[in-house]
């Protein structure tokens, strides 16, 4: 079997596709889980290209192609193999946020997407979840996630300030460990305000248009595609998904 979690960024897709993978696991199944883009020795290094650098870097045409190189080699190396050996291959993201990213919210692009998947990858999976939150909720999650990297950042360079104060012979190394994690940290505050400006900067507009594509998406494929209410706890999200699995 073959299942995908979509949805915008902070709906908790990430955290359900984990806990479907562990509960299928103590059931005695084998399960791969993996994500989009990477999932592969090369999706990863193409991920690198995509993630990194300044957001409009790349034209929505260059991302479709970007994204189904990454695609194609996952599916070569991970997914394809897995499904072969008989396992189930749940992963975070896969073309239906092509289709709504670069199909739909970043040009109207969705014949090109389609062809391309069509040529170059040919597969869809089984199942699909859709983890669908209001705006205000996704939002909340991101600046929490946030926080907790700049929290653990600011904890290491406490750590290695202490070990430097400490250890008087490993002053030196400690030092430098200590000034790595302090830039970790002011990286990890400047991802915090760029998150709170995230929603804000593409503009809440943008953001709608991303989940009406993911809507729209379950509507035309309802044998395939699910929508699941992600609002409250994890564990009632997970309930969900299973009841719906």
């Amino acid at each position: 079997m073959f299942i995908s979690f979509e949805g915008i960024d902070g709906c908790g897709k990430s955290t359900q596709a984990r806990l479907l993978a562990d509960a299928l696991r103590a059931e005695g199944r084998e399960v791969v889980l993996t994500r989009e883009p990477g999932g592969s020795p090369g999706a990863e290094e193409i991920r690198r290209l995509l993630v990194e650098g300044a957001g409009e870097r790349w034209s929505a045409e260059t991302e479709c192609l970007l994204f189904t190189a990454a695609r194609r080699d996952h599916l070569e190396r991970t997914i394809r193999p897995a499904l072969d050996a008989g396992k189930t291959v749940i992963t975070d993201r896969f073309a239906d946020s092509t289709r709504v990213y670069q199909g739909a919210a970043r040009g109207d692009l969705r014949e090109i997407v389609d062809q391309l998947h069509n040529l170059m990858i040919g597969i869809e999976p089984t199942r699909t979840f859709v983890i669908d939150v209001p705006l205000s909720d996704a939002a909340k999650r991101l600046l929490q996630r946030a926080s907790s990297a700049f929290a653990a950042a600011a904890s290491a360079a406490a750590a290695a300030a202490a070990a430097a104060e400490s250890v008087a012979e490993a002053a030196e190394f400690a030092a430098s460990a200590a000034g790595h994690a302090a830039e970790s940290a002011r990286y990890a505050e400047m991802a915090k305000v760029e998150l709170e400006d995230r929603f804000e900067s593409l503009g809440a507009q943008f953001q709608k248009l991303l989940q009406s594509g993911f809507r729209a998406l379950a509507d035309e494929n309802p044998e395939r595609i699910t929508l699941i209410d992600g609002r409250g706890g994890e564990g009632d999200v997970a309930a969900r998904i299973r009841a719906a699995l």
